[in-house]
């Protein structure tokens, strides 16, 4: 009996002591949408006033948004903590997409590590990314090899390259061909450098990505 104090004491410590804190990234602002990796999770878009995952979205700016989780109120900043993500070890094999109100398969992922938001492109050859875009990622794009490219404002150079890493949902790609255009771009397209690895289906608004084995 004398003994029960001191077997308890040690367990109300621990109980006592503060939880871990959340492992929280911003990886990007979408259209007033903090883009917020939590514990490795995927990127998902949570707008001001949302939760995911027991993280609260309080307020969303340029480059910064405000949130509460367990661990009190924090700012998180673009770039300020490196994204990773963490996944199912490559056995994932699928990919589930729907479409917006004009028809587009537009969503976000990762290139290398760091966000993009991309849109599929059946049309397009490889995977192609404006320069603005390939800077933010942190791509050396102009170590690549140099490609002469047909635009709306005639024909100007772009540079081929390849990217290391390109994940949608829980897929991810290595050594994926790509083009990064000297003009800026809205999405990242998904081209067929990336898509002629899965076999494609649609119903509906819904499109499959099954990976080939």
């Amino acid at each position: 009996m004398l003994r029960r104090p001191y077997l308890i004491a040690p367990l109300a410590l621990a109980a006592a002591m503060p939880a871990q804190a959340q492992n929280v990234a911003l990886a990007g602002i979408l259209g007033g949408k903090a883009l917020l990796v939590v514990g490795g999770s995927a990127p998902r878009g949570v707008a001001p006033g949302e939760s995911h995952m027991g993280v609260q979205v309080v307020s969303v700016g340029r480059d910064e948004a405000v949130v509460d989780s367990s661990s009190g109120r924090r700012t998180l900043r673009l770039g300020e903590a490196p994204v990773s993500v963490g996944g199912s070890g490559g056995a994932a094999q699928r990919v589930v997409l729907r479409a917006d109100a004009r028809g587009h398969f537009i969503n976000s992922g990762l290139i290398n590590g760091r966000v993009m938001q991309y849109m599929v492109d059946t049309g397009a050859s490889t995977v192609a990314i404006g320069r603005p875009d390939a800077q933010r990622m942190g791509l050396q794009f102009e170590e690549g090899q140099p490609v002469m490219m047909n635009t709306a404002n005639g024909v100007t150079q772009g540079w081929r390259m390849r990217l290391d890493s390109v994940r949608v949902g829980d897929v991810e790609l290595r050594g994926v061909d790509a083009i990064v255009t000297p003009q800026p771009m809205p999405y990242v397209l998904l081209g067929n450098s990336f898509l002629r690895e899965f076999q494609m289906s649609r119903s509906g608004d819904e499109m499959v990505l099954h990976k080939r084995r």
